[in-house]
């Protein structure tokens, strides 16, 4: 089975040994992505909903750098800081980037390092 690393300038840079995406086996997999803004490195925002908008705004960018959007993505996986202060808000943001049918989705608390979310997708590579 063959990888096919996808990165973009448009996204965070790993902060770690990790790629931002790898295509394989007609799938895209990408890192799990927080609210960092790609040009400052910064935390974007205060409020679940902003973070949660650069979040899948980084997202989004990994996805399009494999000609992908947000049609293409069968699961996905969130961390909420606060799940239950936070996950209403959260929900109402994502809804914005996403259509039915919705993908796959599990979101759980975790342990976050000074940010609200990260989400990380899977997405399905027409033609693969």
């Amino acid at each position: 089975m063959s990888r096919q690393q996808v990165s973009t300038e448009k996204a965070p840079r790993p902060a770690g040994a990790y790629s931002q995406g790898i295509a394989a086996g007609g799938f895209l997999y990408t890192a799990g992505f927080g609210p960092q803004d790609p040009a400052t490195g910064q935390v974007a925002g205060d409020t679940i909903e902003e973070q949660t908008a650069q979040a899948m705004a980084n997202v989004r960018a990994v996805l399009e750098a494999h000609g992908l959007d947000f049609s293409h993505v069968v699961k996905a996986t969130v961390h909420l800081q606060h799940l239950h202060r936070d996950f209403a808000g959260f929900n109402a943001t994502y809804e914005t980037f996403v259509e039915a049918p919705y993908p796959v989705r599990t979101t759980v608390g975790s342990d976050l390092a000074n940010i609200l979310v990260e989400i990380d997708v899977v997405a399905v590579c027409p033609g693969a």
